[in-house]
């Protein structure tokens, strides 16, 4: 008898709870969440802000979002990282996770320090996973950053994606009360679709 492929389904449920369990007020401490920084970690502050939309540009409530990223020196916490200027604080985690139903814009909030150069030609930039129903697998993307236009003209990954689709990559830099922000939309589908990466 000839072995069948076993079918596909959609990704889900999400225990969200278990992901994320202080934004459903259960009191567990996150083990990833949405701040990578602690006081003592070095580089400029910023908060990246942004929704998830479906292909009617409608906030979707229930996706969830991670990054993952260099500090300030362009340096990843992790030990693949061997370079022996690691120059990594002890407070900087360099992943977070968030829900994006935490508020009435169903947003995603990340408190962190802007990104270095990693050193091999890429621009500064923040790798991001989206998981939410309806997906067979989670998507793959990246932030860039509109105050970079030189790194960024010079990023071999931008330079590898249409010219027209690359600011879909680009996240718009914003003065706000709060500090510096950086506002990026990832839009799943439609005419202005963010760009994914398949790994």
């Amino acid at each position: 008898m000839a072995l069948k492929q076993t079918p596909s389904q959609t990704v889900g449920p999400f225990f969200a709870y278990g992901l994320t369990p202080r934004q459903y007020g259960y009191p567990l401490a996150d083990v990833v969440d949405n701040r990578l920084v602690g006081d003592g970690t070095e580089g400029e502050r910023i908060r990246i802000i942004g929704q998830v939309l479906d292909g009617a540009g409608e906030p979707v409530a229930d996706a969830l979002v991670e990054i993952w990223q260099a500090n300030a020196h362009g340096r990843y916490n992790h030990p693949a990282d061997t370079r022996s200027d690691n120059m990594l604080g002890p407070d900087f985690t360099g992943a977070g996770r968030m829900g994006t139903g935490t508020d009435a814009e169903n947003r995603f909030i990340f408190e962190t320090v802007k990104p270095g150069p990693i050193g091999d030609g890429q621009a500064p930039h923040v790798n991001v996973i989206v998981t939410l129903r309806g997906l067979l697998s989670h998507v793959y993307t990246r932030i860039y950053f509109s105050d970079e236009a030189a790194a960024n003209a010079a990023d071999p990954v931008l330079a590898a994606v249409e010219e027209s689709r690359r600011p879909t990559l680009i996240a718009e830099r914003r003065e706000t009360p709060a500090g510096i922000a950086y506002r990026f939309d990832i839009r799943m589908q439609g005419g202005r679709e963010t760009v994914f990466f398949d790994v």
